[in-house]
């Protein structure tokens, strides 16, 4: 049977009409998986190769169908292939352009599969090397982050706790608590590789195939770990696509946050950075206008990642087994996903280098938040007051401090030891920003020697 532009479809036989046009366009999937092309051909030599071990197919047939898949593969990196929607799909694209170019042995090709283990492993072995190119680019934001961080170890900042001024940090310690972030992030992502390497082919359409296949070979030759263990599972299981959105989601999210410290510390009213010409745009209206376009825009792009991931579990969660065309809508949540992602982590390597710290501003920010308040209290624990005494003392003091406008550190001794009689002149020391900073000597603390030490740890973990 031909359908209504005279094109022979390849399940035809048991047909008598032929496709309405735009049901056809409807169905259609060529449009947007023919980006699988390298995987569908790569998986197919492998097919090919294990049917001619098996003998399934003859060597010379084998080395047909291998050649000629070989030349479609140039045909369409080089721009010389036509795509048919009504040939539906990438598989069926090629499989069609194989048999017309070389024969009755391309007809063969299909023996011992179905288009749903074929798709199965073509999205898996395209995601497999998306994961770890975005390994890759999260690698390389984090040696960014490391970089910024060597520079602005001793630059202070206030740190927040409910967008309250709460303690003095380093620049160079933030960074750092973004850098953990992604590790995970990055862990994340390798992990999900590990369930995501299982190899669905020679489930064929459900039930496995009559011919005597070698899945262990093709598993091999295609690079995964083993092939899946249940014919029905393996067609129509989407978990990795489902387990790779949930960490897409997580990674987006840690760039949203990064995103909107960003956006706060270059507004007016903070002024912590600077973000670089390159990275912003100006006003139509307002001329003294530079607006963080790119990390809004980030911000703006992790609610679409977040839907692809509730879109992907709100498709599997009816399906009854095995393969059910549904499938087809999980090509491109995770397609544009990926995109995302990695143009998100590529601009946010760039944009990390040339974020310009003013460190007077964020000195000054830091002085008016009483964020020594603790170390003074901890001072006073140190010389025989319990913690819960030593607070009530602190808060007196602080709340002087607000009614005279003065930071604790801008008080007299005097002052200070009208709210207790324990504090004397070496109290200073630690009232200092530096001071305070220095005083949280520990792994994961913000004293400078530690942001140091953490650095170190890190580009060795990393090997960089």
């Amino acid at each position: 049977m031909s359908d209504s532009h005279g094109t022979t479809k390849p399940w035809s036989g048991r047909f008598n009409e032929p496709t309405d046009a735009f049901v056809e366009a409807f169905t259609a999937s060529v449009g947007f998986d023919q980006r699988l092309y390298k995987y569908d051909i790569q998986g197919s030599i492998a097919h090919a190769t294990m049917l001619a071990r098996q003998g399934i197919l003859s060597d010379a047939e084998c080395d047909t169908i291998v050649d000629g898949l070989e030349q479609i593969r140039t045909r369409i990196e080089q721009g010389d292939f036509s795509w048919s929607v009504s040939l539906e799909d990438v598989h069926m694209n090629i499989e069609s352009a194989l048999t017309e170019a070389i024969g009755e042995a391309g007809k063969k090709l299909h023996t011992g599969r179905s288009r749903n283990d074929q798709v199965a492993t073509d999205i898996r072995l395209w995601l497999r090397d998306e994961i770890e190119q975005i390994r890759d680019a999260i690698l390389g934001l984090q040696t960014a982050l490391l970089d910024k961080a060597e520079l602005e170890v001793e630059t202070i900042l206030p740190g927040f706790t409910h967008l309250q001024t709460a303690q003095p940090v380093s620049f160079g310690h933030h960074m750092m608590a973004w850098f953990e972030m992604l590790e995970r992030d990055r862990e994340r992502l390798a992990d999900c590789n590990k369930r995501l390497n299982v190899m669905p082919l020679g489930a064929a359409a459900l039930a496995g195939t009559t011919y005597p296949i070698d899945r262990q070979l093709t598993a091999e030759l295609l690079g995964f770990s083993r092939p899946s263990e249940n014919s029905l599972d393996a067609v129509s299981d989407r978990d990795f696509a489902i387990e790779f959105s949930a960490a897409a989601s997580i990674l987006m999210m840690h760039l949203s946050r990064f995103s909107e410290e960003l956006i706060i510390w270059s507004s007016a009213q903070f002024g912590f950075i600077e973000l670089s010409d390159s990275f912003c745009t100006g006003s139509s209206i307002m001329p003294q206008k530079k607006n963080p376009d790119v990390p809004e825009l980030i911000r703006g792009k992790t609610g679409r990642i977040f839907g692809h991931l509730i879109g992907l579990l709100t498709l599997m969660k009816s399906q009854p087994l095995a393969y059910n065309k549904d499938n087809q809508e999980d090509k491109e949540p995770l397609f544009d996903s990926v995109d995302n992602l990695k143009g998100s982590l590529k601009v946010f390597a760039d944009m990390v280098p040339a974020i310009d710290c003013r460190k007077q501003a964020m000195r000054q920010a830091t002085m008016q938040g009483f964020a020594t308040a603790t170390d003074l209290a901890d001072y006073l624990v140190r010389k025989g007051i319990p913690f819960r005494d030593a607070h009530e003392v602190v808060g007196k003091a602080v709340a002087f401090g607000v009614a005279e406008g003065r930071d604790l550190s801008q008080m007299k001794l005097q002052e200070l030891q009208d709210f207790s009689t324990k504090i004397e002149e070496d109290v200073f020391d630690i009232l200092t920003l530096e001071g305070s900073l220095a005083a949280r000597d520990h792994i994961g603390g913000t004293a400078p020697n530690q942001v140091r030490n953490a650095i170190a740890r890190a580009r060795t973990r990393l090997g960089v």
